[in-house]
């Protein structure tokens, strides 16, 4: 009996490195509350997200408004960059304080959520890596 053994690598080399993590949320909104939804982002997730910068909790962040394609679509996409993967672990006291700091305390922010409840409902988050090539 012969034996016959191939040693193919599945291994490739990749043409590519990973870059920044992003969370990319999506959001529907309700008839009549766009601009409202808006300027209530600028003054609480806008706020959040530039005082994560100044603490280097991330990296940058971008809001898109488009038409939705169909009713059940979404208009609002919010994207956060984080350095990486790891970047993304660990930090929930700093992300609790600056969460105080720009909404408040507990019913602050209890409110403020039940607010955004009445204006848009969220479609999810997904966690992207960018693809960066060499």
């Amino acid at each position: 009996m012969v034996v016959v053994v191939s040693t193919y690598s599945f291994a490739q080399d990749r043409t590519y490195k990973d870059g920044s993590a992003w969370t990319v949320s999506f959001v529907q909104i309700k008839n009549g509350q766009g601009v409202d939804y808006l300027n209530g982002l600028k003054t609480t997730w806008k706020a959040v997200q530039d005082e994560a910068i100044k603490q280097g909790l991330i990296v940058s962040y971008k809001i898109f408004e488009g038409t939705a394609s169909n009713p059940d679509d979404w208009q609002i996409m919010l994207m956060v960059e984080y350095k990486n993967l790891a970047s993304m672990e660990g930090n929930e006291d700093k992300w609790d304080a600056i969460q105080k700091k720009v909404v408040g305390g507990e019913e602050d922010q209890k409110k403020l959520r039940e607010i955004r409840v009445n204006m848009r409902s969220m479609y999810g988050t997904k966690l992207l890596r960018e693809v960066v090539y060499k």
